[in-house]
C-alpha cells in the first residue's frame, strides 16, 4: 500500500542537491554481472530528477566486482585443463578496479545517452581531500557540471589507491564509497544523501531474522546499542555497518540521510515526496523522541493472546461482555458525541462532501441503535464450538467438525465511527482478536469508542483484544505479519483494497468496487420500480450497495415508466450519464466507462434488449456485489436470479438490503465479492473457520490393520 507522508521528513520539500550512492549489491547481480534492469531503472529515476531541476550527484560502487568477474572469465578462457586443476590465486583488487571501472562507466554513459542526459566520471583518492586546492577545484568543477545539467559519477580510484588493500583498509578520510558519499555530501553542501542498499533500511537485527523490525527513524541515543548487524555486503567492502557509520557522520553534520532499497524503482521519488520509506538519519531526530518504532507485531501477538483467553470463557461470559459493551455505549453517550462533534466540525471545515460528513455523525439515535444491535448480537446462538458434522470413524472413534475463530483480524475501514462498534462486537462474539484502522476523519470518534469498548472488556481477557492503529504508517508493517494476522478485511475505496491485496501475503476478504445494477424488466410494476430505483440510489448514495447503473428493457424506451424513473432520480438531484444507447436516446452525457462506482448522486443509465442483455451487461461491467431485477414475470425473475453471478442477487427488492444487519447477521465487518471462505455481507459466520475434534478409547492406525472403518454420520443433537 502507498506510504503515508511522514511529518519528520518535511525537509524533503526543500531539497535541491542530492547525493545518491548505489552499492555493489544493487549494481550487480549474484553472478557479479551488471544487474541491467535494476541499474537501468535507477538511471531513469536520476534522469527524471535531472530534468525536474534537481542537482544529482551519483556515487557508484561495483567496479571491483565487475572487474573481478571479467578477469575470472578471461582467466578461465585462457587456461588449459591442467591449469584449472591447480589452486586459483586471488585476483589483485587494484587490477579488478581498473578493468571494472571502465566497464561500469561505459554502461552509465550508454544508458544516460539513451535518456538524453550527459554523465561525467570523477575518480578520487583519499589523499586528495587533504589538499585544500583540490577541494576548491572539486567544488568549482562539480558546480559547473551541475549548471550544465551534467550528472557527475564519483568512485574511489581504487586502481591507484595507496591504501594497502582498497577493499579492506578502513583508514583515512574516507574508507569506502559510503563514507565517500557522506564526505561529498558535506563537501558539496548537498541537501540530502540517499544510500541505496539491497534491503529496505536499517533493522534492529539481521533482515533475515523474522523478529527484526525496520527502524523508520534512527535515534543515536536509542538505537546505537540496540541493533546488531548481519554479514557485510555480498560483493562490496561496505555493508550496513559502513552505511550506518557514514549516515550518522553526515546526519550529525547537518545532512539528512536516508538508507533504503535500491531494488524498488520508485524509492528515490518516494523519499523526495516525504513518504516514509527506509531509515531516516537526522540531526534533530532526538528532538522527536520519544520515538517508538512500529509495535505492529507486539500489538498483533497481544490480540491473539487475548483472543485465546476470550475463547476459554464460557458462552455466557462472552455474551455478558457484549451486554457490558452495549451498556457502556449508552452510559458514555455524551462523551462520545462531544468527541464526534469535533470530527464533524473538522470535516466540514475541510470541505468534505455532504454524504461523507453525514456518515461521520453519531446522533443519540445512532448510539442507541448501535447498543441495540450489540445486544441483538449477544442474544444470537453462540457461534464458537458448534458441531457442524459428526461422524463415527470406527467403533468407539468419533470425529466432530466444529466452528472455531479465525484468530486475529486486521480491519481497515472508512470514516464511519459506527463501523468500529459493529466490527468490534462481531470480533468479540466470534472470539477473534482484532486490529482496527479507521479513517483519519473519524480519529477522535474512533479513539473514544475504542476506549469505551475496551474498558468494558474484563481483565481476564484484556483490552488488548482490540487494538487501535492510529496511523497509516503502521499498516505496511502489519501487512507483513502473515504469521500472526489471519485475515485482512479492507473497507473503502477501490484503490485502498487493491493496494492492500498487492502488498500482503495475508488472505484478504473484501471487494474493490460496489457497482450495483437494477434492471427494470418490461413486465415490471411501475410504482414498485420507482420505489426500488429511488431507494437504491438515494437512501445512501455513498454506500457500496447503492445502485450505480440502471438498466431498462428496450420496450420501455417510449413508455411512461422510463420517463418517470428518470424524473424520480433527476428531481432528487441525481446526475445521469448514459451508456452508448441511452445517451443517444435521452440526449444525456455519455459515461466515461460503464464500470464505475460513483458513491454520490450520480448514476449510469443504459438500455438493453432483454434479461439476457441485462445479465451480459452485469457480467461485463459489474463487480459481483449486488444486482436486482424488477419484474412481475416469475420465469424471467428466476432466470436472472440463477444466472447473475454476484454475491447477492435480488428480485423486487432494493440493493440497499445487502447489509449484514438487514440480513439478520447482527452486524457486518464488510462485504466480500470473492468466492473463497465468505461471500456477500460478512457477519459472525464469515469470521469463523473449522476444527476437527476426535474422541477415541485407545485406537491406533498400525497400517490400518485391525481397525474396521464405519464412516457413519451421527445425527447432531440440537
Amino acid at each position: 500500500m502507498e506510504e503515508e507522508l511522514d511529518r519528520s521528513r518535511a525537509f524533503a520539500k526543500d531539497v535541491k542537491r542530492i547525493v545518491v550512492k548505489v552499492g555493489t549489491a544493487v549494481v550487480t547481480g549474484k553472478s557479479g554481472r551488471l544487474a541491467l534492469g535494476r541499474l537501468g531503472a535507477l538511471c531513469e529515476q536520476l534522469a527524471e530528477l535531472n530534468s525536474d531541476g534537481f542537482e544529482v550527484i551519483l556515487v557508484s560502487s561495483g567496479a571491483v566486482g565487475l572487474g573481478r568477474q571479467m578477469l575470472r572469465y578471461r582467466q578461465l578462457v585462457n587456461s588449459s585443463f591442467a591449469d584449472l586443476q591447480k589452486p586459483q590465486s586471488e585476483l589483485d583488487g587494484k587490477a579488478c578496479a581498473g578493468v571494472g571501472q571502465s566497464r561500469l562507466m561505459a554502461y552509465y554513459e550508454t544508458m544516460f545517452d539513451q535518456l538524453d542526459v550527459t554523465a561525467a566520471q570523477i575518480l578520487v583518492n583519499d589523499s586528495s581531500f587533504r589538499d585544500k586546492d583540490f577541494r576548491k577545484q572539486l567544488n568549482e568543477t562539480v558546480k559547473a557540471m551541475l549548471d550544465l545539467r551534467v550528472i557527475p559519477i564519483f568512485n574511489e580510484n581504487d586502481a591507484i589507491s595507496t591504501r594497502r588493500a582498497p577493499y579492506q583498509d578502513s583508514s583515512g578520510i574516507f574508507w569506502d564509497n559510503d563514507s565517500l558519499a557522506a564526505l561529498l555530501a558535506l563537501e558539496l553542501k548537498a541537501d540530502l544523501l540517499i544510500l541505496l542498499s539491497d534491503v529496505e533500511g536499517l533493522y534492529t537485527g539481521p533482515p533475515s531474522d523474522p523478529d527484526s523490525k525496520l527502524i523508520h527513524t534512527f535515534i543515536k541515543e536509542k538505537h546505537q546499542d540496540e541493533i546488531t548487524f548481519g554479514d557485510k555486503s555480498r560483493l562490496g567492502r561496505g555493508g550496513m555497518t559502513a552505511k550506518v557509520k557514514a549516515a550518522v557522520n553526515a546526519a550529525y553534520a547537518g545532512i539528512p540521510v536516508i538508507i533504503t532499497s535500491g531494488y524498488s524503482a520508485e524509492n528515490i521519488d518516494k523519499v523526495l515526496r516525504g513518504l516514509r520509506v527506509g531509515t531516516l538519519f537526522h540531526q534533530d531526530a532526538r528532538l522527536w523522541a520519544p520515538v517508538t518504532d512500529s509495535n505492529a507485531r507486539d500489538m498483533a501477538v497481544a490480540a491473539r493472546e487475548s483472543s485465546r483467553k476470550l475463547q476459554a470463557l464460557s458462552s455466557e461470559d462472552r455474551k455478558q461482555i457484549l451486554f457490558s459493551v452495549a451498556d457502556a455505549l449508552e452510559a458514555n453517550e455524551q462523551m462520545i458525541r462531544d468527541e464526534n462533534e469535533l470530527d464533524v466540525a473538522a470535516a466540514q471545515e475541510a470541505g468534505l462532501e455532504e454524504s461523507l460528513v453525514a456518515r461521520l455523525v453519531m446522533t443519540p439515535a445512532k448510539i442507541m441503535s448501535l447498543a441495540a444491535s450489540v445486544r441483538k448480537l449477544a442474544d444470537m446462538e453462540d457461534p464458537i464450538g458448534r458441531v457442524l458434522k459428526k461422524t463415527e470413524v470406527a467403533d468407539g472413534l468419533v470425529l466432530e467438525k466444529t466452528s472455531s475463530p479465525l484468530g486475529v483480524l486486521l480491519i481497515v475501514f472508512e470514516s464511519r465511527p459506527d463501523a468500529l462498534v459493529q466490527i468490534a462486537s462481531l470480533a468479540i462474539r466470534s472470539g477473534n482478536g482484532l486490529l482496527l484502522k479507521g479513517g483519519k476523519e473519524a480519529r477522535r470518534s474512533n479513539a473514544i469508542l475504542h476506549k469505551v469498548i475496551t474498558d468494558a472488556i474484563p481483565e481476564t481477557v484484556g483490552g488488548k483484544l482490540i487494538g487501535l492503529v492510529t496511523s497509516r504508517e503502521e499498516i505496511p508493517d502489519l501487512l507483513k505479519l502473515d504469521d500472526v494476522i489471519d485475515l485482512v478485511i479492507p473497507r473503502g475505496s477501490n484503490k485502498l483494497v487493491s493496494q492492500i491485496k498487492n502488498t500482503t501475503k495475508i488472505p484478504v476478504l473484501g471487494h474493490a468496487d460496489g457497482i450495483c445494477h437494477v434492471y427494470i424488466d418490461k413486465a415490471c410494476n411501475m410504482d414498485m420500480a420507482k420505489r426500488i430505483v429511488s431507494d437504491a440510489k438515494l437512501d445512501y448514495p455513498a454506500a457500496c450497495n447503492a445502485m450505480e447503473t440502471l438498466l431498462v428493457h428496450k420496450d420501455l424506451e417510449q413508455n411512461a415508466v422510463f420517463n418517470e424513473l428518470l424524473f424520480a432520480l433527476q428531481s432528487n438531484g441525481v446526475t445521469l450519464y448514459g451508456g452508448p444507447r441511452a445517451s443517444a436516446i435521452l440526449n444525456i452525457p455519455e459515461a466515461r466507462t460503464l464500470k464505475h462506482e460513483y458513491c454520490s448522486k450520480s448514476c449510469t443509465v443504459e438500455v438493453v434488449d432483454d434479461v439476457y442483455g441485462a445479465i451480459e451487461h452485469i457480467h461485463g461491467h459489474g463487480s459481483a456485489h449486488t444486482d436486482c431485477i424488477v419484474t412481475e414475470d416469475p420465469e424471467v425473475a428466476e432466470l436472472f436470479l440463477r444466472q447473475v453471478d454476484s454475491a447477492a442477487v435480488f428480485h423486487n427488492a432494493s440493493t440497499r438490503f445487502s447489509d449484514g444487519f438487514r440480513f439478520g447477521l447482527g452486524a457486518e465487518v464488510g462485504i466480500s465479492t470473492g468466492r473463497i471462505h465468505a461471500r456477500g455481507p460478512v457477519g459472525v459466520e464469515g469470521l469463523l473457520t473449522t476444527r476437527w475434534i476426535m474422541r477415541g478409547n485407545g485406537q491406533v492406525v498400525d497400517g490400518d490393520n485391525g481397525i474396521a472403518y464405519t464412516h457413519q454420520d451421527i445425527p447432531i443433537q440440537a
